[in-house]
């Protein structure tokens, strides 16, 4: 298991796959602001569970991090999980 000093870095946002992960609210980016691309992922709706709330409508985008009005691709997924899979692949292929 890794220590939280490798999966936090030196400015305390959480990295997953070299990039770093970070939510405010509702939303959820992803990725290097030094790149020429991010994902954004927008949580539009939840659903309760005996166990808490799960989102289930999330908005998918990868954009341009310094034009944020500039949209490489976008779409929308029923799941969380959904929405980051497709929002990697969106990504891996903007960054190529």
């Amino acid at each position: 298991m890794a220590e939280a000093s490798q999966i936090i870095d030196e400015k305390n946002y959480l990295n997953y796959l070299d990039k770093p992960l970070v939510r405010e609210g509702n939303t959820i980016c992803y990725g290097n602001m030094t790149d020429k691309a991010i994902l954004m992922l927008e949580i539009m709706s939840v659903k309760k569970t005996d166990k808490g709330e799960l989102p289930d409508k999330v908005f998918v985008q990868v954009v341009d991090p310094k034009d944020p009005n500039k949209i490489i691709n976008q779409g929308s997924k029923d799941s969380l999980y959904d929405a980051f899979c497709i929002g990697m692949i969106w990504l891996e292929r903007a960054l190529k």
